[in-house]
């Protein structure tokens, strides 16, 4: 099939990748070999059109250092472009944000799929000023109702959204590398936060005061926080006011991958996801694969997490809580048969056979079954 995916990050990307990024590059890791696949992603300065990892590119909208001007022309041109093109593809996959009105379902005939990887609601009103929040608030509503075909990647997602009936909904899980499953878990004094750098919508604020009261406990346990992200430079200095032998035991790796992110995962007591939104975040399920348990917010879409028993869950958006479950679970004498659940629950989500669930929908989608 000739698949056009309209992905507004890709690798490269001055404003980073993400979940969203990563969850496609993935997929289609397994599936470029048997499918002509074509990446509509957004520009940004230094952006070139052509092959990169076996995936034609193509960049569109504005070459600018802003991202509210580049994801409004990237909407504008993805539209045009689905307009113009979308003829000579067999399926579309809009990648769907609130922030990017490119309504592809008014610019094309061919057969098309929303995928859609969380949902946010009334958070945005504690994190931007209410004009904004209002706007991707009422976008996130409407925008998925003039669609007919989605993939979602948890059914928490599915639960939020409250999409009219008739609608077709499939829900395939992120997943992880199968190479994760075969490391050979151990325990060094730390305690790891994976993932992007935003210290609002992944929890870090909570995540620095549960440390401090967990460090008062637990002095000799480290915290690593292994990741990059536009809010970096913030969340160091977040640490910085905190008191001495906390920040002194406190450890920004940046970016971690491949046999480096097995490592700090491998090695690490347990992993700590204390996000106020997210969809089935990746890092829960890396750490699951490598025999680690997790502590979670107690939201829909890491309910999962407590239901298999694979680690412990806090009241979202409550520091206090986070810190009593890491004093918990550090105290834990069952910790590595907690480990030993997760990984065999994560042996179903080794991302070979989430692209072959990804393929199998759309090809159904595409009437190529």
């Amino acid at each position: 099939m000739k698949i056009l995916h309209a992905l507004y990050e890709s690798r490269g990307d001055y404003f980073g990748i993400g979940g969203v990024g990563t969850r496609a590059y993935d997929i289609y890791g397994y599936l470029k070999e048997r499918h002509d696949i074509t990446l509509l992603c957004k520009k940004y300065p230094g952006a070139r059109d052509g092959e990169k990892d076996g995936l034609k590119h193509i960049f569109v909208g504005a070459s600018s250092r802003s991202l509210t001007r580049t994801f409004l022309s990237y909407a504008f041109e993805a539209a045009r472009f689905v307009r113009r093109e979308g003829k000579a593809f067999d399926i579309i996959i809009e990648e769907f944000s609130p922030a990017i009105p490119s309504f592809l379902h008014a610019a094309t005939d061919r057969p098309l799929i929303l995928q859609v990887q969380g949902y946010t609601g009334n958070l945005y009103f504690r994190k931007y000023n209410p004009a904004s929040a209002g706007v991707l608030t009422f976008m996130e509503r409407l925008r998925p109702r003039m669609y007919d075909n989605f993939i979602v990647v948890s059914k928490g997602t599915v639960e939020r959204l409250a999409l009219p009936s008739g609608k077709r909904i499939a829900v395939i899980s992120n997943g992880i590398s199968p190479d994760l499953l075969k490391t050979e878990p151990v325990e060094e004094p730390y305690v790891l936060y994976l993932g992007r750098i935003d210290v609002y919508g992944k929890g870090l604020d909570l995540l620095l005061h549960a440390y401090r009261e967990f460090c008062g406990s637990f002095p000799a346990i480290r915290l690593a926080v292994a990741g990059d992200g536009r809010d970096r430079a913030a969340f160091e200095a977040r640490i910085m006011k905190l008191p001495d032998p906390v920040k002194r035991n406190i450890e920004l790796t940046g970016w971690v991958s491949g046999d480096r992110k097995a490592e700090v995962l491998r090695k690490t007591m347990f992993c700590i996801v204390p996000s106020r939104h997210d969809v089935q975040s990746i890092a829960v399920l890396e750490a699951m694969a490598c025999g680690k348990p997790v502590i979670v917010s107690d939201i829909p879409e890491l309910r999962y997490v407590t239901e298999q028993g694979a680690g412990l869950s806090f009241t979202s958006g409550n520091a206090s809580s986070l810190a009593a479950c890491m004093r918990a679970l550090a105290d834990r004498s069952d910790r590595q048969e907690m480990g030993r659940t997760a990984r065999a629950w994560a042996r179903d989500y080794t991302i070979d056979r989430i692209a072959l669930r990804f393929e199998e929908f759309i090809r159904e989608v595409a009437g190529k079954t």
